[in-house]
């Protein structure tokens, strides 16, 4: 449940956001990435041939194409720190990171460092644990860590470039629900609330560090295997916004059974007290004028829309051993409906 605090600077104070949070807003960076694709036009004589790009409907990697057989696919994700310990923030970031892989289908093969510190307000020692923990996550999923690059920075920040394999015809993307599928949740939700809580308090919730740092490797490989071929993971824009995303780019309506999406312990107790994120409160505007939310309560739906860091995969398909949370269907005007 609740560790005791442990005195240390604390890596929080110094990020105006924390995590996954503090992401572009979704309506901002869809603006945004339009008017850079409008104005420049694909690449010249490329090597590779691009399978999963701009244009695939939000999804979590850039993939081109090597062969029939294999494919490449590669990533970037870094942000400021979402708890104050050095060595779990180098874990949860590096995990999060690897998940982008994982969400296409995909196996990691490399990583490089993502580094931003103010070295002259931070002992150069605590960056190190940050790669320490980094490092260790991405070796337990046998990924070389080789290398990377750093900056002076006043805010510290931390992550990792991850390029990993998938096979082409095996490969999850965010555009190929159909609907009559059952989906699928693989981790709990409500890490933002609780992680709001903790730069708020300085508490630390051991669950949602667990839960963040855990890598989403093994429902990866139990999707692939089962023959799935959609699913996105559950990280800064909440579960309703990467679901609406999702929904969006297959052309079909998502149906939640919200008494079904699994919560971490403490997760509503800390959002009843207040502690929720900026970004929550953004992605649930951008996502609402697509949501029929039913008879939902104003509290259920800043938890369905919370902010996750490190989240799990969002499987449009039945994998055994994790809870179903609702269904996909024909477009029906929503891109989800909340029952």
């Amino acid at each position: 449940m609740i560790d005791p605090v442990i005195e240390r600077p604390r890596l929080t104070r110094y990020a105006r956001g924390g995590g996954c949070a503090c992401k572009i807003p979704p309506g901002e960076l869809e603006q945004l990435v339009a008017q850079v694709s409008n104005r420049v036009g694909p690449a010249v004589d490329p090597v590779a041939p691009l399978l999963v790009g701009l244009d695939g409907g939000g999804d979590d990697a850039a993939v081109v194409e090597l062969d029939e057989q294999r494919a490449l696919v590669t990533t970037a994700d870094f942000f400021s720190p979402v708890v104050d310990d050095p060595y779990d923030w180098g874990r949860i970031a590096a995990a999060n990171a690897l998940s982008d892989v994982y969400a296409m289908g995909g196996r990691p093969l490399t990583a490089v460092n993502l580094l931003g510190w103010p070295r002259e307000s931070l002992p150069m020692e605590l960056a190190a644990e940050v790669l320490a923990g980094g490092a260790s996550v991405a070796h337990s999923a046998g990924c070389h860590v080789a290398g990377g690059h750093s900056v002076d920075d006043a805010e510290p920040k931390y992550g990792m470039s991850v390029v990993g394999l998938v096979d082409p015809h095996r490969m999850l993307r965010a555009d190929a629900a159909k609907p009559g599928l059952p989906l699928t949740l693989t981790k709990p939700l409500g890490i933002g609330v609780l992680n709001t809580m903790h730069k708020a308090t300085g508490v630390v919730f051991a669950e949602a560090v667990d839960t963040m740092a855990t890598l989403n490797r093994d429902a990866s490989a139990a999707a692939v295997a089962t023959g799935v071929r959609a699913a996105t993971d559950v990280t800064g824009f909440g579960l309703l916004g990467h679901l609406h995303k999702l929904a969006r780019a297959s052309e079909v309506t998502a149906v939640i059974d919200r008494s079904a999406v699994p919560f971490l312990d403490d997760a509503r107790a800390a959002a009843e007290d207040g502690h929720v994120s900026g970004g929550s409160r953004r992605n649930l505007e951008w996502v609402t004028p697509h949501v029929d939310f039913g008879g939902t309560g104003e509290l259920d739906r800043l938890l369905l829309a919370d902010a996750q860091t490190s989240g799990g995969l969002l499987v449009v398909g039945e994998l055994p051993g994790y809870p179903i949370i609702g269904e996909t269907t024909g477009f029906s005007g929503h891109s989800i409906i909340i029952r």
